[in-house]
């Protein structure tokens, strides 16, 4: 297969998220699809909620009514997930679905991209990207979930602390 798997949307009935995507697996498993059709995923988010004047955690749908897809867009997979019970169509132009763009993906943290750290707290690191490309800092705290990094940056004779992304940063110490 030369064809590369995009990440598609696809639009359900409110409240069918988790049908829709449960069917789309099974039957992609089912009609040995699984290399056209890899993933399939309903972002979540954590939310406290205080009710009664009891706060408790629960997971809250990021858009609901939509469930995304990560496939090899052909016209078999396009009819399984299409002819899925609750779903009414991908997003997109008439028929065609538009795949997410890169910079999409990684907004919504759909896809974590895998990183090698070669740098830990109180390592001294160089900005090799954004507006502070060029600065020295360094490194106070490390967020692997949200990949990224907090730094103690010197501006203008000030200790300014800033949060950057793992690919913005590299250590200085090389």
């Amino acid at each position: 297969m030369a064809q590369e798997a995009k990440w598609y949307v696809v639009h359900t009935y409110s409240g069918y998220e988790n049908a829709v995507a449960d069917t789309v697996v099974k039957a992609a498993e089912n009609r040995n699809m699984t290399d056209l059709i890899q993933e399939v995923n309903i972002p979540l988010e954590t939310v406290t909620e205080t009710v009664d004047g009891v706060e408790k955690t629960v997971e809250r749908k990021v858009f609901p009514g939509y469930v995304l897809v990560k496939m090899i867009m052909t016209d078999e997979s396009w009819h399984l997930v299409r002819n899925v019970r609750g779903c009414t169509g991908f997003v997109g132009t008439g028929n065609k679905a538009i795949p997410l763009s890169e910079e999409e993906i990684q907004a919504l943290g759909v896809e974590r991209r895998e990183f090698h750290l070669n740098f830990n707290i109180g390592s001294r690191i160089r900005v090799n990207d954004g507006p502070l490309e060029g600065f020295f800092g360094t490194v106070e705290e490390i967020d692997m979930d949200k990949q990224i990094v907090r730094v103690v940056v010197s501006m203008f004779g000030r200790e300014t602390p800033v949060e950057l992304d793992f690919d913005q940063i590299e250590s200085a110490d090389d």
